[in-house]
């Protein structure tokens, strides 16, 4: 989707591939962990983060587009703020963050950041598709993290 770019996406709480801490689950705090991000394509108008659970069928977690172009990172706690942008749907049927939560086993949680070439304008409160379908010939660089989640 994108070309190569030295964006990175990092979180002060995880590393990737470790355990997400349980301050950001559903039996914790369950508030948007403090994510950093650097190297965005000089092109770059706009960011989108998307985070979902491969081990559930794609489950949505958190949906934020049209993140300030001024962003370097969310803090804590971001969900339902200003620099979290427009936040979408997620799948537990409310805009914003929604913390890991697995029925069994250790799930893993992507973080999608996506450098975009102009903000996605999006109506509403979108849904993970809807932002997908916006971000198509947009997207500059793209940078993951993962992390894992066991209750």
């Amino acid at each position: 989707m994108a070309g190569t770019s030295s964006l990175r996406l990092t979180s002060p709480a995880f590393s990737d591939g470790a355990a997400i801490p349980s301050r950001y689950a559903c039996d914790g705090a369950n508030v948007s962990p403090p994510l950093a991000w650097s190297g965005a394509p000089d092109a770059t108008a706009a960011f989108a983060l998307l985070v979902t659970d491969p081990d559930a069928r794609g489950f949505v977690h958190w949906v934020a587009t049209d993140i300030p172009l001024t962003a370097r990172g969310l803090a804590e706690d971001a969900s339902g703020s200003a620099p979290a942008g427009r936040e979408g749907r997620n799948d537990f049927g409310r805009p914003g963050w929604g913390g890991p939560c697995p029925p069994s086993g250790t799930h893993r949680y992507v973080f999608e950041l996506f450098a975009l070439s102009s903000p996605l304008g999006l109506a509403g409160v979108p849904s993970a598709a809807d932002a997908r379908r916006a971000m198509a010939g947009r997207v500059l660089a793209e940078a993951r993290l993962t992390g894992t989640y066991r209750r």
